[in-house]
């Protein structure tokens, strides 16, 4: 199947659209094989500080293009949270087709501006933009968890800056280990109805499943998780490595890395995608 567009998949599915931040080679082919378990479209989402991980965004980049050419669903595949137009001119020349850039952290009409020049050069490219105004918290453990979109900043901000999605701050918080965030479900009502272009949800990890799904409801439409995925990843591999103290193939723990989230990827799926 050929890479979808995510525009197409945002703007296709009737319900959420699960993106999943791939970290390794493992994180993409899982992802994949969750997605394929349901035969539903996804997101596989690179990000800044993955790039900074591997040393460079080609490898990664490559590799995730590579997992979802071969895919049996539609698979779009993300830069995410770049602040660095350098590194958005980057993924555009290696294949994404899309790039949420993140100019929350610079004031608002710098914000604005920056995020105005980076959405005109993508749209020259055929290229989908995703943009964040008021700071989701705990990116970096540097904004407040506390911070709220308004809806009429919101439809003002994508207006002059002609972004294709965006990301708000409703409750969420990135890093959360745990599901209790609170969500405020009334203030995503009053975003959709003000805002023309889908929504964005980041830090999905502290969500639970039944908020996350009212939060579609009430007008959600791209579900960013990262967090719960490393978790589910980390937690198998100790447990696996704790049976097997003697084992030195990485394959093997790593397969149990890989087959966990594989099935919390078929599960979001299903939370944000009911029957």
């Amino acid at each position: 199947m050929p890479l979808a567009p995510i525009g197409d998949i945002v703007t296709r599915s009737p319900a959420g659209v699960g993106a999943f931040n791939v970290i390794q080679l493992e994180h993409a082919t899982a992802i994949v094989a969750g997605a394929e378990a349901l035969g539903l479209p996804v997101v596989l989402q690179i990000s800044e500080n993955c790039v900074r991980y591997h040393g460079a965004l080609e490898p990664i980049a490559l590799a995730a293009l590579a997992v979802a050419r071969r895919a049996e669903v539609p698979v779009a595949v993300h830069l995410d949270h770049a602040t660095d137009r350098a590194l958005v001119e980057e993924a555009v020349g290696l294949g994404l087709g899309s790039v949420m850039y993140d100019a929350s952290a610079l004031p608002d009409e710098e914000n604005v501006a920056s995020t105005a020049e980076v959405a005109a050069w993508c749209h020259e490219r055929g290229v989908w933009v995703e943009a964040e105004l008021g700071e989701v918290g705990g990116k970096d453990g540097v904004h407040a968890p506390g911070a709220r979109t308004k809806p009429h900043e919101a439809a003002d901000y994508v207006t002059r800056t002609g972004v294709d999605a965006l990301a708000v701050a409703v409750g969420t918080s990135h890093a959360m280990t745990t599901k209790d965030a609170v969500l405020d479900l009334d203030l995503i009502a009053e975003l959709r109805a003000a805002v023309p272009v889908p929504l964005v949800l980041h830090g999905s990890s502290g969500v639970p499943d039944d908020v996350l799904r009212e939060a579609v409801r009430r007008g959600m439409k791209k579900i960013n998780i990262a967090t719960h995925l490393n978790k589910a990843f980390t937690g198998a591999v100790r447990d696996y490595l704790a049976h097997d103290e003697r084992v030195v193939d990485s394959r093997k723990y790593l397969k149990a890395g890989r087959d966990a989230v594989a099935r919390e990827v078929t599960h979001l799926l299903g939370v944000l995608n009911p029957s």
